[in-house]
């Protein structure tokens, strides 16, 4: 029976390590980040892939840096076979990768050479990208630069956001590492090398990046907010006070000569809002300061058309000024 360490962090990773425990190899060992304060509270937490591994009785090493620490030579001494990654969040260092005869492969979201990086699912929601998929690549120096052992592409629904695509990607996942793994052991595959003139990139999303720009389209508003939909957000201002909008759409509306980022009417329970080139999105949730995260119809029980109709969203640099 193969052994296999498997290093991960998030509920992503959680599927595959699912799939590991459900197959025919042993998974000896879990390295994941360390347990974190989560919340207003700062309640210490376990990461999703501790919770998994600690009801099947897997060890666990959560070294701040992997790198130099002494949980790094206990690894390399467990006589692993190969060690999978998904969204581990470190570079996992070059003596561990060539510690096991099959050395390391990762579970990576994107279809690379395209999004490289920490956020590629972000990244192809809001670049409003018809598919993305799952790539099976081996580890690297490099980030997410190593030979790539096999790819499924998946579409991206008009309607998805990166809460509904983490869950298709990590099924995905988990099923073409598991196709993978057989031709892998059975040295019946040949990995390819990425092509350099196509690689693009897709750091961890920045909290300026979360803001909406209303000067763009409705349909790169949608983009925006589905892509940043259910975490990290998106956000922008009203009377000063800063509003997340969880949940529109793009619509066809009459022409206006209203500056961008106004709200110009209500429909169907929906704040209208300009956008460039004479486009509309309609909101239907959002979450005021310091409030929950309410419906506009909910909202405008309370609220007459008159109070909302004619107010302008702006951006924060708009506000200081």
């Amino acid at each position: 029976m193969k052994k296999i360490i498997f290093m991960g962090t998030p509920q992503f990773a959680v599927e595959i390590l699912a799939g590991l425990l459900q197959s025919p190899y042993e998974v000896i060992a879990v390295v994941t980040q360390p347990d974190r304060p989560v919340g207003r509270k700062k309640v210490l937490t376990l990461p999703p892939v501790k919770q998994l591994a600690l009801a099947y009785d897997i060890p666990v090493y959560q070294p701040e840096k992997i790198s130099g620490s002494p949980e790094l030579e206990e690894l390399m001494g467990l006589g692993a076979d190969l060690i999978v990654t998904a969204a581990y969040g470190q570079f996992i260092p070059t003596r561990l990768i060539n510690s096991t005869p099959y050395t390391a492969i990762n579970v990576h979201a994107s279809l690379l050479p395209k999004y490289r990086g920490g956020a590629p699912i972000h990244y192809a929601i809001w670049n409003g990208d018809s598919e993305t998929g799952v790539s099976i690549m081996y580890m690297t120096r490099q980030m997410d630069a190593g030979d790539v052992l096999a790819q499924r592409p998946c579409i991206i629904e008009k309607t998805d956001d990166v809460g509904m695509m983490f869950e298709k990607l990590a099924i995905m996942g988990r099923e073409l590492l598991l196709d993978t793994l057989v031709k892998l052991f059975s040295n019946e595959i040949t990995a390819v090398k990425q092509d350099p003139e196509l690689v693009t990139f897709s750091p961890q999303i920045t909290k300026e990046q979360e803001q909406l720009d209303w000067t763009q389209t409705a349909e790169r508003i949608d983009c925006h907010v589905r892509a940043f939909r259910p975490f990290p957000s998106t956000y922008t201002y009203l009377d000063n006070a800063r509003v997340k909008i969880w949940t529109g759409q793009p619509i066809d509306y009459p022409s206006s000569a209203a500056e961008v980022g106004t709200i110009v009417a209500i429909k169907r329970n929906q704040l209208v809002v300009q956008c460039a080139d004479n486009t509309h999105y309609a909101i239907s949730e959002w979450q005021e300061s310091g409030k929950k995260r309410l419906t506009i119809e909910k909202y405008l029980n309370g609220n007459t058309a008159e109070s909302i109709i004619g107010k302008q969203f702006t951006m924060q640099e708009e506000i200081e000024s």
